[in-house]
């Protein structure tokens, strides 16, 4: 009769906890694509995409809805068609192997190689679509025209060519064409 077990757990008790199946320090993993078809020791012919740095990353792989966490923070510097460099910052990231889809929290910023600034406390991106997203606030700076803009929720292209800002408040400057 003692030694039975009918208590009900709940809430936090309830949750069965997860491990990761493996923990990097000083973590850094280079994406490199290729232009054409390399040999097995071949390595001149292809370049750096992005360079991804982390003081942390735990490896749930192991589990039956994969993802990647970076607890302690990470950088991304992403470089394009002509090498130039661009940098995302965040406290926490979570990539999802299955959907693609990576989860930035935290401060985090995009500086691009031109000066523009985004800085907002979430941001998703979609790694398959190219397409970056938040629905929380946002500071983005133009330096080229001058302008600051405040706003919630946003979506636009990996380059910055498409931009959509959903609610915007602040000033700005807007050219218009003769």
């Amino acid at each position: 009769m003692s030694c039975g077990d009918n208590y009900e757990r709940v809430g936090e008790e309830a949750v069965k906890p997860i491990f990761p199946q493996g923990v990097a320090q000083n973590f850094t993993l280079t994406y490199t694509e290729s232009i054409e078809e390399l040999s097995s020791q071949d390595s001149s012919k292809s370049r750096v995409i992005a360079v991804l740095k982390s003081p942390i990353s735990e490896d749930f792989d192991n589990q039956s809805f994969k993802f990647r966490t970076f607890p302690e923070g990470l950088k991304v510097d992403f470089y394009n068609e002509k090498d130039q460099k661009s940098v995302v910052t965040a406290d926490y990231g979570i990539v999802y192997s299955q959907t693609n889809l990576i989860d930035l929290q935290g401060n985090v910023v995009i500086e691009s190689h031109d000066g523009k600034k985004l800085e907002t406390p979430q941001l998703f991106f979609d790694r398959k679509n190219n397409w970056i997203f938040t629905e929380e606030t946002f500071t983005y700076t133009n330096p080229e025209d001058g302008t600051v803009m405040d706003g919630e929720g946003m979506d636009f292209n990996k380059d910055f060519s498409f931009f959509k800002a959903h609610k915007t408040y602040g000033l700005m400057t807007i050219k218009e064409e003769e």
